[in-house]
């Protein structure tokens, strides 16, 4: 029950990079947008900034997110496999 739990929340942790990535590229739009987007920062960027700090951007394009979300796969393997 824990496992499960575990794995569908580092799985929604996975979608909101995805999302944040996504919206990244999105030109500053209205208030709701600019709102969304800087809950989404709060939520993503502590992360990401763990990965920011060893891998930087190459050509003006960012790769943690990518790693991040890889690291969040390996995790989730690693918790299947134990529980």
């Amino acid at each position: 029950m824990i496992s499960y739990f575990l794995y569908r929340l580092i799985s929604v942790y996975q979608m909101l990079i995805i999302v944040w990535c996504i919206m990244s590229w999105i030109p500053r739009g209205g208030e709701t947008l600019e709102s969304i987007r800087g809950a989404l920062r709060q939520l993503v960027d502590p992360y990401l900034s763990l990965f920011r700090r060893y891998i930087p951007p190459f050509s003006g394009i960012d790769f943690s997110p990518i790693i991040a979300i890889v690291v969040l796969r390996l995790v989730q393997s690693v918790i299947l496999y134990i529980l």
